[in-house]
């Protein structure tokens, strides 16, 4: 099993080490790479991943022992990926989330792998702050309104609703969760959370399962990570139990939610409303959302602000550099 340490390696004299990049990266980023290590661009290539996985085995002056990989699902990191490229032992990658990459198949063969952290858990929180202020009081589609030139012909926009009070049910209460509790917490919400095991660390209010967490909620944060035990975690019964007042925000993975039954309840008049920054089959975005005044969409965007990309670049960086070093890397990530 892989520990967080690689052995430190130094290529030929005059010559960088070999970078795998398996992501699209910013002007910063591609910089800071170029810098210190040989890129070898898979989007640059023009190649299949097959082709270019093993291309790259004959890379000079030394295959490919990091990888950057982005985070969107595009790329999986699993046995079939690693079988490709056996010269890989460290897998860095840009997302907080890690249901692009086999954990445990990447510490069988003794393959380190670094995340973001917590870079984004800030940024990520106030988006999901941002969406759940956004629905309740219906920000964007008084927007609309007013810009469509409706007040002075149909008279003032219907109220909405305040979020100081509201009982806020968290579905996973790490590093995001958390950041989005604090925040909610100082709007006078009350805070109440599902997660693996309680925590010790917090006063919130456990629930073993998220059916109990729905019914005893007014708003529903979906902040765990995708896997199998969490597909579809918000489902039809979760919805229902929820109720017709009630507000579902998902800033975690698409797949968290069926999003065939949270159309469903949506039309349906069953809650009432919902605030997404990601969705099952991305970028394609179901067409029902988009006439829907009580639901508001942004494009997977929550972990992008020009800080949280600055602090990304210096974080990847530096878990290549701790790697390439032989040293511990800078942001872990062990198997469960």
């Amino acid at each position: 099993m892989a520990s967080a340490i690689a052995v430190a390696t130094v290529p030929p004299s005059g010559a960088k080490h070999s970078v795998l990049l398996l992501r699209r990266a910013n002007d910063r980023l591609a910089a800071a790479l170029r810098a210190r290590y040989l890129v070898v661009n898979f989007y640059a290539s023009g190649a299949s991943l097959p082709a270019f996985l093993a291309a790259s085995a004959a890379a000079e002056p030394e295959p490919p022992r990091a990888a950057l990989v982005v985070g969107d699902g595009t790329i999986r990191v699993n046995a079939a990926f690693l079988d490709a490229a056996p010269y890989l032992r460290c897998v860095v990658t840009t997302a907080a989330g890690l249901d692009h990459i086999d954990v445990a198949e990447c510490a069988r063969r003794g393959v380190l792998v670094a995340g973001a952290g917590q870079t984004f858990s800030t940024d990520v929180a106030d988006h999901a702050v941002g969406l759940l202020i956004d629905v309740l009081r219906r920000v964007s589609a008084a927007d609309r309104y007013v810009r469509r030139g409706m007040w002075p012909v149909q008279g003032d926009y219907p109220l909405g609703s305040k979020l100081s009070g509201k009982r806020v049910g968290i579905i996973g209460l790490g590093s995001i969760g958390s950041s989005i509790a604090k925040r909610l917490k100082a709007f006078g919400c009350v805070i109440q959370y599902h997660s693996r095991r309680p925590k010790d660390t917090v006063s919130f209010r456990y629930f073993p399962d998220v059916l109990s967490l729905a019914a005893e909620s007014d708003v529903l944060i979906v902040a765990c990570a995708l896997n199998n035990q969490t597909q579809h975690i918000v489902n039809k019964d979760v919805l229902e139990a929820l109720g017709k007042d009630g507000v579902v925000v998902n800033i975690a993975r698409g797949g968290n939610i069926d999003e065939a039954a949270l159309i469903s309840a949506l039309k349906g008049g069953e809650i009432a409303g919902a605030g997404l920054d990601v969705f099952e089959k991305e970028p394609d975005v179901p067409a029902e959302f988009f006439s829907m005044d009580n639901v508001v969409l942004t494009a997977h965007e929550a972990v992008f602000t020009t800080e949280s990309g600055s602090d990304l670049c210096d974080l990847m960086i530096g878990n290549l550099e701790a790697f390439f070093d032989g040293k511990p890397l800078v942001s872990p990530v062990l198997p469960n």
